[in-house]
């Protein structure tokens, strides 16, 4: 086995994005559940790897719900996902919803799709 040290890629990155001042000197993260079932062992992992590099860099990490499909959403699964961060021991900074800014988000995509940066995609499910 290799006695060396091994790196964190993630901060590496973050330590290159703050040192050239990428961001402004800060560090941002969050967390984007779509609110359409119950948290996993995976989400877990992505609470705790953007929360925790929020709070070790002392930035700022929301929780902004991805609830951009009403017909699988449920409010019963939002309340379930902010119990489950909090009992894992974090609290956002900001809480957001997707669909609060939906027409910002559907006048980005046309503008891509009329700079053919992005196309609608017409297939089916299947």
């Amino acid at each position: 086995m290799d006695t060396e040290k091994r790196s964190n890629f993630i901060k590496s990155i973050i330590n290159d994005d703050l040192a050239s001042k990428k961001n402004g000197d800060r560090v941002a993260t969050r967390f984007p559940p779509e609110p359409n079932g119950y948290l996993h062992v995976g989400h877990a992992k992505s609470i705790c790897i953007n929360f925790g590099l929020a709070a070790e860099y002392r930035g700022t990490c929301n929780l902004r719900f991805d609830d951009t499909n009403p017909e699988k959403e449920e409010v019963e699964y939002v309340e379930s996902i902010k119990e489950d961060v909090r009992w894992l021991g974090f609290e956002w900074d900001a809480l957001y919803y997707a669909s609060d800014y939906f027409d910002k988000l559907y006048e980005y995509a046309v503008y891509l799709i009329k700079a053919s940066k992005a196309y609608v995609c017409d297939l089916s499910a299947e």
